[in-house]
């Protein structure tokens, strides 16, 4: 055997084993903590970051803007912890604003290995269930595309460890009952009561179910006090926005009702197909669930159930409520993580001495899957583009080695059926990915690519018409006014200005033609996928005008 393959076998596995929580914080902090600015920044992102500059510019930490305007629908903590960073780092520094996301994704990490352990799990086991949460596809994804979700889930999780710890000790200490507050009213201040309904609701409940809490009633009122205080803790900005900006937070909060019943309706069954969000564990995903099959091979029946439990609950009270879309899934995959883990030790544990095919063979095809996924990443030279003609060829060509080396590893474990040794392989193919890989997503940027950010160099007094991508203010590094056609006109001062607009309001720029000279500049666009592309968005797209008075 290979002297590299003794080492990941033995050694290196003993050592992640050993420091799990460092383990964890460090594997996401190799795989994307470098290279993670490489993505474009989504919308939702767009508005974190712009409300985090505009408190650092305006003094806006309570009463929260938006390119000037008022902004109430996310609570303001995750801004702020944002804006920490736009102190230290910057608001330019896309890598540096998204770093408390990524430490809040590793805490999802580390509470999962904890409360895995409080289920009397095995520390391997555990830690096995904390790697598996960090790798799934739609817990990283979340980081990026809604912010916000990774803050309410993240301290959420945390306040669930400190809750398993009081009711399994029937006792609720001062240090716990403080920490169980204060992350529930964290939660409630990232994102309002949303991580109460899906993680502890559901926590709750299966917990109820499956463990059967022991207490008197002293205890558990102790406890719901505990929840209670934690809440109106967590609650105290929306009464302080209600009471100091009464009018737009009541619009505001209606029509953030009203989407729950008519925006994004989806039939109850829409969210059946969850375990597929967990990406690179579908198939283990959709074993574990099969409660039959996997009831009388998990090590701890027990805490099987809870997992279970927990995780069907979840996706039916996300089922409950006519407003879905796929992100609202995220939490989910966090008790799924568990279960999944189950599975995975099973197979670690057992497979050596398995003789029926069809359970061999799902482990075969997923592990070999991703193997061959490794092994083949070079072909993506084809279909992506040209790396080994770019300045990238060196990174292309790095990625290419070190992927193919852990694929045939893969192969070559898989077939000595060592399944601990490939489950670490595959964590480690997902870390490759994200420190070698990401960074070539920045290869193909369409030729018309062009940042509004060019402009910030130039002294001009900039409007846009109606609508502008909260990605473009982002870009631009300030606010930019709007000329607004809904209540009139609101005409600039300026005798020359610019104007940004997508030209979707041609009664507004015949009017401006009356009584401005209009003078094309340039078009701006930040996509990055080619025109013919799914990706490609119009939104993304300004065209900019210089307006003189006639």
């Amino acid at each position: 055997m290979p002297e590299t393959l003794i080492l990941l076998e033995k050694p290196m596995i003993k050592l992640i084993e050993k420091y799990p929580i460092a383990s964890l914080l460090l594997f996401v902090i190799v795989m994307l903590g470098f290279t993670i600015d490489a993505i474009p920044v989504s919308i939702m992102e767009a508005r974190n970051f712009i409300s985090a500059r505009e408190m650092l510019t305006d003094d806006n930490w309570i009463l929260t803007t938006m390119n000037g305007e008022a902004r109430y629908e996310k609570p303001p903590l995750p801004t702020w912890i944002t804006a920490f960073f736009g102190i230290l780092f910057g608001m330019k520094s896309v890598l540096a604003l998204r770093w408390p996301a990524l430490l809040f994704l590793a805490s999802i990490g580390i509470s999962t290995y904890l409360i895995s352990k409080k289920l009397e799990l095995t520390k391997s086991h555990s830690l096995i269930n904390g790697f598996i949460v960090l790798s799934s596809f739609y817990v990283i994804g979340i980081t990026i595309e809604a912010p916000w979700d990774i803050y309410t889930h993240g301290f959420m999780l945390m306040a669930l460890f400190q809750l398993f710890i009081m009711l399994n000790q029937q006792k609720t200490n001062i240090l716990n009952s403080l920490l169980f507050l204060l992350f529930i009213a964290g939660s409630v201040l990232s994102k309002g009561p949303v991580s109460l309904y899906v993680l502890f609701l559901s926590f709750a409940i299966a917990y109820a179910i499956a463990l059967k809490p022991k207490g008197n009633l002293l205890h558990f009122l102790k406890l719901l006090s505990l929840l209670i205080f934690g809440i109106v803790l967590g609650g105290w900005w929306y009464m302080h926005v209600r009471i100091a900006d009464p009018e737009t937070f009541a619009a505001i909060a209606a029509k953030e009702t009203s989407n729950w019943s008519s925006y994004n309706v989806r039939p109850f069954y829409y969210y059946w197909s969850f375990f597929v969000q967990s990406g690179l564990w579908t198939i283990p995903a959709l074993i574990s669930l099969l409660y039959p099959y996997l009831k009388s091979r998990v090590s701890n029946l027990k805490a099987y159930r809870f997992s279970f439990f927990w995780t069907i609950i979840a996706v039916i009270l996300l089922s409950i409520i006519p407003e879905k879309k796929s992100r609202y899934l995220m939490p989910v995959l966090i008790p799924l993580a568990i279960n999944i883990g189950f599975y995975i030790e099973y197979v670690i544990r057992e497979f050596k001495t398995l003789k029926d095919k069809r359970e061999t063979f799902p482990v075969y095809f997923q592990f070999g899957l991703i193997g061959l996924i490794g092994i083949l990443f070079w072909i993506s030279e084809f279909f992506i583009g040209s790396f080994i003609f770019s300045d990238y060829a060196v990174r292309y060509v790095i990625t290419s080695i070190v992927l193919i080396s852990i694929g045939v590893f893969i192969f070559q474990y898989l077939k000595k059926k060592n399944i601990k040794t490939v489950f670490f392989l595959c964590i480690a193919l997902m870390l490759s990915l994200g420190f070698f890989a990401l960074p070539l997503a920045n290869l193909n940027v369409q030729d018309d690519y062009k940042p509004i950010s060019e402009l910030q160099n130039i002294k001009i007094d900039l409007y846009h018409l109606d609508y502008i991508a909260p990605e473009m203010i982002y870009n631009y590094g300030d606010k930019i006014p709007s000329i607004k056609a809904d209540k009139g006109y609101h005409i600039p001062i300026e005798k020359t200005f610019h104007l940004l607009t997508r030209t979707k309001q041609p009664d507004t720029i015949e009017v401006l033609s009356k009584l401005y000279k209009m003078e094309f500049i340039n078009t701006y666009d930040l996509n990055r996928a080619s025109k013919d592309s799914r990706a490609y968005n119009k939104r993304l797209v300004n065209q900019l005008y210089k307006l003189t008075l006639k």
